[in-house]
């Protein structure tokens, strides 16, 4: 079996993210959760995954807190998996991830949608900021290294910004980059 490399380390929030829930069986994992499944045998039936592979899945989600383990029953001693506050923040990602496989995978339409409860409508889940409202994806928001970036980092990208609401400040090595590219 190969190692699998390591992110963690890596100052990309992205790629910091991949090695915390990347693994497919994780997210279907936290997907499951989402739906109310707390135990082994629930997550075991419904991905019909190896105990071994469900075993190590479990106890990594644990380790990274995305999983508190909680006894459920002493005499067997059995063991149930509630989500936590981080892995709740999770929620927004994983609804985000289902609304743009029906966009782009499902050529014979939708198997799982987003319903809002109170009166069933369907839901098409788009980012917005907290702040104004406005939807990520409508243009004028880019990725920016902020105060904290390394210098390779700020290397892949044309912007930085040093805080909020500050302007952005343009990085000559993405520049440079970018005018290479052209």
């Amino acid at each position: 079996m190969v190692a699998k490399t390591s992110f963690e380390t890596r100052p990309c929030p992205i790629a910091r993210s991949l090695d915390e829930v990347g693994e497919w069986w994780s997210i279907l994992l936290l997907r499951d959760a989402f739906q109310g499944l707390t135990r082994f045998d629930q997550f075991q039936k419904s991905l019909d995954i190896a105990p071994n592979i469900l075993t190590r899945r479990l106890n990594s989600l644990v380790e990274r807190g995305l999983f508190e383990k909680r006894v459920y029953c002493e005499r067997p001693l059995r063991h149930e998996y509630v989500l936590t506050a981080k892995a709740r923040d999770f929620r927004p990602v994983l609804l985000t991830l289902l609304a743009w496989g029906n966009r782009h995978l499902a050529p014979e339409g939708p198997s799982l949608v987003v319903v809002d409860t109170a009166d069933g409508r369907w839901a098409d889940p788009v980012l917005v900021d907290r702040e104004t409202g406005r939807e990520l994806d409508s243009g004028g928001f880019t990725m920016a290294t902020g105060p904290k970036a390394s210098d390779r980092m700020r290397q892949r990208y044309r912007f930085s910004s040093q805080g909020s609401g500050l302007p952005l400040v343009e990085n000559s090595y993405g520049v440079q980059e970018e005018a290479q590219s052209r």
